[in-house]
């Protein structure tokens, strides 16, 4: 049986409103639909990895308020391990806000308790030979860096989602994974440049690890570890009505499909299929596909 995958980062409470004409500018809006869950970059990972078939852990920070209570609870329901969740006193746990308009375009604000995201322990620290794999986001960095760094130094795949952070904190982390797996914005801020192709390069040469930059609907980029050609996977096409989260839901997809053995470019597709589906479903997180409807994407746009 494949070993679980450990989750580390942001675990928050979302509250998602549908606003048509958002991106019209300033002014005042009436709100179309209200979706209120538990979420996080990492939150949403873990979960995509389990209604795909695997098993996961959450390695996250949150306050011992009624909210954390909640959302613990909330993806407890989901099949995701929590043991390892963090409860500081005193702290406030994360809160999310987000906007999507008629075109499935998404504005997110997120509040952080700099208490609550304080680095953890050594102690803290799951046991780590008991995972296939760790993936890690940019939100809880003290946390992803030790992750990170005992996963790849047990031979273990170390995922670091690179979403937009400052520099130093994208470059900290991208040297202790294997595999780095960014958002544009990410790949620009890191490597500098709005050229993702040269951006895929610099950051697989720069780090010796295997590279994927994700491009919504303009699909995905990679290149291995040796910084060689970079190849293209497309996005499956959809109609999309919310694209808050699919980028978690891809790198749940491509870790699990990893810790399943799947090769990276095989990986990518699954990922690739898994975020094209949450896309057709308004709520975040909620929308996370299942294993049959994603290897049925999958089948239908790569035969």
């Amino acid at each position: 049986m494949t070993l679980p995958v450990l989750f580390v980062g942001a675990f928050s409470l979302d509250t998602l409103y549908t606003v048509r004409g958002f991106s019209a500018g300033s002014g005042k809006y009436l709100s179309d639909s209200r979706v209120c869950t538990a979420s996080g970059m990492a939150t949403t990972a873990a979960t995509a990895a389990v209604r795909l078939g695997g098993r996961a852990s959450l390695w996250a920070s949150v306050g011992d308020d009624a909210v954390g209570d909640a959302i613990i609870a909330e993806i407890v329901e989901e099949g995701v391990d929590c043991s390892h969740i963090r409860r500081v006193a005193n702290g406030r746990t994360a809160n999310a806000t987000i906007l999507v308009d008629e075109h499935g375009e998404r504005w997110v604000v997120v509040d952080y308790d700099p208490l609550t995201q304080a680095p953890p322990s050594p102690s803290d620290l799951p046991p780590i030979l008991e995972y296939s794999a760790v993936m890690a986001d940019v939100r809880w960095p003290g946390a992803a860096q030790a992750a990170l760094t005992a996963a790849r130094d047990a031979g273990r795949f170390a995922v670091f989602d690179a979403d937009v952070a400052e520099r130093a904190t994208l470059a900290r982390l991208a040297a202790c994974a294997t595999h780095v797996v960014a958002s544009e914005k990410g790949a620009s801020i890191l490597a500098d440049t709005t050229d993702m192709h040269a951006a895929a390069r610099w950051i697989s040469a720069e780090y010796g690890c295997f590279t994927c930059i994700t491009c919504g609907a303009n699909g995905s980029l990679w290149t291995g570890s040796d910084a060689g050609m970079v190849h293209a996977v497309p996005t499956p096409q959809v109609h999309a009505v919310d694209t808050n989260a699919a980028g978690d839901v891809f790198h749940g997809a491509f870790t699990q499909a990893l810790a399943e053995g799947q090769t990276e470019e095989q990986a990518i597709r699954f990922a690739s299929a898994a975020a094209a589906l949450k896309c057709t479903v308004v709520g975040g997180r909620l929308g996370a596909p299942n294993r049959a409807d994603t290897l049925e994407l999958m089948n239908g746009t790569w035969r």
